[in-house]
């Protein structure tokens, strides 16, 4: 699991392959969960496919963050079809790392699924950001506010699980100084890359320049540099420390 196509790309010609072309049992099945560029992806499996015809090459990128992580139940998303002979040994191992193991339908497509999801993400972090900044400035508690969205039609796990109000959500990266969490340059990379597939399929996609936009300054700002990506409500200018006053107001910078 890797940050960049660049870095995959190194990995297999420099350290695997010529690992796997001395190896004397080269039919060994291997499982890339990097969020990288679906066709560096396909340009690998083709490379492997050529030189070594008995192994086999799955992209599986993940998602959940880094709570997931911790308390495995990430998701991985599977290239994979759901007939192919190794899908029982894929989603058994997967298993013991996350607790949904989701077959996409071939090569590349646990990607396009990563990605999909990874711009979706992104646009209701931003979203949620601006909303509980708005909500937040007219008066309203923040832990107030979440629960309204919790209730209503806004509801999302961004909201409710990584809410990017310090405070709101104990476990939630915000609450702990934006730290620990999917940094905000890896948030700005996956963007990129879905907008860039959103062109290659001809998706039209309104919201994706917007959303990289934000992102691509907040790597730059020294203040958000290096954070979760949920620190884009202080990129925003939203109140950190609601808590400590009477919870907003017009009046609040």
């Amino acid at each position: 699991m890797l940050p960049e196509s660049s870095h995959v790309r190194t990995v297999y010609l420099n350290a695997i392959i010529p690992a796997l072309a001395a190896s004397s049992s080269p039919s060994k099945i291997l499982l890339d969960s990097s969020t990288i560029d679906p066709n560096t992806s396909l340009e690998i499996s083709g490379l492997l496919s050529s030189k070594f015809p008995t192994m086999s090459f799955y992209d599986a990128p993940v998602s959940g963050g880094v709570l997931g992580a911790v308390a495995g139940t990430i998701a991985i998303f599977l290239g994979c079809s759901p007939t192919d002979p190794n899908l029982p040994l894929l989603t058994s191992l997967l298993s013991l790392m996350g607790s949904k193991v989701i077959p996409c339908g071939g090569p590349s497509l646990g990607l396009a699924a990563k990605l999909s999801n990874n711009y979706l993400s992104g646009i209701i972090t931003i979203a949620t950001s601006e909303a509980m900044d708005m909500g937040m400035r007219a008066g309203i508690d923040a832990e107030v506010l979440a629960s309204v969205f919790k209730a209503g039609t806004a509801q999302n796990t961004i909201c409710d699980v990584f809410n990017p109000v310090p405070g709101v959500c104990a476990q939630a990266p915000a609450s702990r100084g934006y730290t620990g969490g999917f940094r905000v340059e890896l948030m700005k990379k996956d963007m990129r890359l879905a907008v860039e597939m959103a062109g290659r399929v001809g998706s039209r996609n309104v919201l994706g320049v917007g959303g990289l936009g934000v992102y691509s300054a907040a790597a730059e700002d020294g203040r958000c540099r290096g954070l979760d990506s949920r620190v884009v409500f202080r990129w925003l200018g939203g109140r950190e420390d609601w808590k400590a006053g009477d919870g907003g107001g017009d009046d609040v910078d």
